[in-house]
């Protein structure tokens, strides 16, 4: 059986807290700590458990903020490596004895983000640090809210921080609508501000970073379409392979959409020069099996065709609506006159971010963003 995702901040993680917190500073009440910490924790969800633990520092650590930074700075461990792509690795057993890594760091950071309003130098300071044994991405967001001009002179020198944990915090911290974290009104508003960072993010060595500089851009796609679709198009010029993966990787939800100026930005034109057709393995499928996608395309054009094939399951909603789902496909050339067959198995088990209810469902082939074909299955439990 898996392991519930909100066991990773378990009776464990407070008992290791309450023991670096104690060894950096011997007067910290760790009896009280974990008491409060650890209290009723089992019929807590993930979240729930993180802000409980971060009201159990808020109740033990110094009344002063700049000593109660110290005392978390002290007790954490080394910062947590990375490969040579710039990837996160896992702190060796030798490294997690040292100090504080990993989901307790969360907790920290909403300490932070709570006491540290007073004195926000001394707060960025300590996220800083946290970030490079956990992302402080939450931590920083109040913040960029109620302290934006102080945050962009600090995130601004921070793009040239030698850590990739910092670099990174300077995107996913700033993301307008980071998921899980505040959503910062003003930035979903207008995101001007924080061009310039991912400007001098964008070709950053690590695959870390880059990559969220691709989602932080697909955030502002959501609210500036055309915006990001200017990005990729004044950015492909000279791009080498990493950049263009990264704007592919941030235009992807524009892409799927067949948002017209961001297709014309990729070289592509919207829907298919000739005719599709769509047909699926049966009329009838039940949750926890799958069913087969059969498609074929036939090309009417004089010139090779660039595509991007992508369906849409309309899945049924409990109050009997539907919801859109775009699953990736296909990307490939179809060559003038060509009759391209195309298959996949799409898989109706539920999942955590999902639940499948009975009823008729819609499926859609999209080429380059534009419906050319329809088929229909119905869902039984």
């Amino acid at each position: 059986m898996v392991e519930p995702f909100k066991n990773l901040i378990n009776p464990g993680t407070v008992a290791l807290a309450g023991q670096h917190l104690q060894r950096v500073w011997p007067g910290f009440d760790r009896a009280r700590f974990e008491q409060h910490a650890a209290q009723g924790l089992d019929a807590l969800e993930f979240k729930a458990r993180a802000m409980q633990l971060a009201e159990a520092l808020q109740a033990t650590l110094p009344a002063r903020f700049a000593d109660a930074a110290e005392v978390l700075e002290a007790s954490l461990a080394p910062p947590i490596p990375l490969d040579a792509a710039g990837e996160p690795t896992s702190l060796s057993a030798a490294q997690s004895t040292q100090g504080l890594a990993g989901w307790v760091v969360w907790s920290m950071g909403e300490f932070v983000a709570r006491q540290g309003m007073a004195d926000v130098p001394r707060a960025l300071a300590c996220l800083h640090a946290l970030t490079q044994r956990f992302s402080a991405e939450f931590a920083i967001r109040p913040f960029v809210r109620d302290h934006p001009a102080l945050v962009w002179d600090t995130l601004t020198r921070w793009t040239q921080d030698p850590s990739a944990h910092v670099r990174r915090l300077v995107s996913e911290g700033s993301r307008p609508r980071l998921p899980w974290g505040l959503r910062l009104q003003a930035l979903v508003a207008d995101p001007a501000p924080t061009l310039p960072l991912l400007r001098a993010l964008q070709d950053d060595p690590s695959a870390y970073v880059r990559r969220s500089v691709a989602n932080h851009l697909n955030d502002i796609a959501k609210d500036h379409a055309d915006l990001v679709a200017g990005w990729v198009q004044q950015h492909r010029t000279g791009a080498d392979a990493r950049r263009t993966a990264l704007l592919r990787h941030a235009s992807r939800s524009l892409i799927k959409q067949g948002h017209a100026p961001t297709l014309v930005a990729w070289g592509l034109q919207p829907g298919l020069q000739g005719s599709a057709q769509l047909a699926l393995s049966a009329a009838l499928a039940a949750v926890g099996d799958g069913i087969d996608l059969a498609a074929t395309l036939t090309s009417t054009a004089r010139v090779p065709q660039d595509l991007v094939v992508d369906y849409v399951v309309h899945h049924v909603r409990a109050n009997g609506g539907t919801s859109p789902k775009v699953f990736k496909g296909w990307k490939l050339t179809l060559a003038p006159g060509e009759t391209r067959p195309l298959a996949k198995r799409h898989s109706l088990r539920p999942v955590t971010t999902r639940t499948l209810y009975p009823g008729m469902h819609r499926v859609e082939l999209l080429v380059n963003g534009c419906s050319v074909a329809v088929a229909v299955f119905e869902l039984r439990a």
